[in-house]
């Protein structure tokens, strides 16, 4: 029961951080304001995303778009729920790695699943520049998708070259 309630923890620590970020970038900043943290590198901003990951399907119709990315969050959640449930009937080494990405994975689902309800956009804030390169903006949950499906990745790699390793 100790890894599902590290699990869990995981998972309400990206959801509360996630609410209180927004919360705030939406109580102390317009969409209009930027504010440069490291010059030419770094912003907070204040941006509502109605779409997908970057920008993809903002300018589909709303409706249809809400009820899209609402169902594809639902299934995604759903999916790491149960391979989180049982995770050796999926198929997988149950490891710290794999709990930890798919917490962070599903934490991160989660919140931006609750601003797509509750507020019809997610709220995205920080703003990332490599050299000429803006990198879209995005927020603490997409922070955590990202960080829990490179855990994954590594997971998967350990994992596979472990298994490749030993004899059958």
């Amino acid at each position: 029961m100790k890894d599902r309630a590290r699990t869990a923890a995981i998972i309400v620590a990206v959801v509360v951080l996630d609410r209180l970020t927004k919360l705030y970038i939406r109580a102390a900043f317009s969409p209009t304001d930027l504010r440069p943290v490291i010059p030419r590198v770094f912003n907070i901003v204040h941006i509502e995303n109605p779409g997908a990951a970057f920008g993809m399907l903002s300018d589909s119709p709303g409706q249809w778009r809400g009820i899209f990315l609402v169902g594809v969050s639902l299934a995604v959640m759903s999916a790491i729920a149960v391979i989180l449930w049982r995770p050796r009937r999926a198929g997988l080494h149950d490891t710290v790695l794999l709990r930890t990405g798919l917490a962070l994975v599903f934490g991160g689902a989660l919140g931006n699943l609750w601003d797509r309800v509750f507020a019809g956009t997610v709220t995205d804030f920080l703003q990332v520049f490599i050299g000429s390169y803006e990198f879209p903006a995005f927020n603490a949950a997409d922070s955590a998708i990202t960080i829990g499906a490179g855990l994954l990745l590594i997971d998967l790699w350990r994992t596979r070259h472990h298994t490749a390793g030993t004899p059958a």
